[in-house]
């Protein structure tokens, strides 16, 4: 019997893999079990069964389900932060000047239509759990998203003159928006494709925001 065999009426085992890789490859796959059929429909003989694994070697890496659909929610919510922040870089590293507001807007949902087209059904871990009823736990389900809207907010500031609290709201009312319209145009694809979308809810913010702006805010020379 080689190292990968098992016994009669076991579970077959997987090749022997480092550490690292046993981890990663047990993420891969309850991200994807937990977006298609939900925390409360997924087990650990489930996530084993599927990863070829027993389910001692899983505890090892994960002690409990909610341990891994947390890890799996973290890794979803650091690719959504480092979306937003690429996005929003280049305005934050040189003066804010008239204009940069709608490629602000542009950017930031541009970003979102880009994550949920490259997350997929994943991207409902961080925007449509089934995991809330517990408030630490919802307060990491929803951290990526928390994040996300302090950041954008910073950057709505210096673009808006707003005060904080008037941009805390904005960057809450903008992710909402992009976030629904990523997830339709991801459901519901068409042939104009996410570029196409985003514009369309760019156009939508930003008239939206514009009004906005303080009419006696300076702006930076360009």
């Amino acid at each position: 019997m080689t190292a990968a065999a098992s016994a009669p009426g076991q579970r077959p085992r997987s090749p022997r893999m480092a550490r690292d890789e046993r981890r990663a490859q047990v993420l891969r796959i309850a991200q994807e079990l937990f977006s298609s059929e939900g925390f409360h429909h997924v087990s650990m003989d489930d996530i084993a069964d599927r990863a070829a694994v027993s389910k001692p070697v899983l505890y090892r890496h994960f002690p409990s389900k909610l341990d891994l659909y947390l890890a799996v929610v973290d890794q979803r919510g650091t690719d959504l932060l480092a979306a937003v922040e690429e996005a929003v870089q280049p305005v934050e590293n040189g003066p804010v000047a008239p204009g940069d507001g709608r490629a602000v807007v542009a950017a930031i949902v541009r970003a979102y239509m880009t994550f949920v087209e490259t997350a997929g059904e994943s991207s409902a871990l961080l925007f449509e759990s089934d995991v809330t009823h517990d408030a630490d736990v919802r307060a990491r389900v929803e951290h990526a998203s928390s994040e996300t809207a302090r950041r954008i907010a910073a950057v709505l500031e210096p673009v808006t003159g707003l005060p904080t609290e008037d941009c805390d709201i904005l960057a809450v009312a903008l992710i909402s928006l992009a976030q629904g319209a990523a997830t339709h145009r991801y459901r519901q694809p068409d042939d104009e494709g996410h570029e196409h979308a985003a514009e369309l809810v760019t156009r939508l913010a930003w008239a939206g925001v514009q009004g906005l702006i303080r009419a006696d805010f300076e702006y930076t020379a360009p």
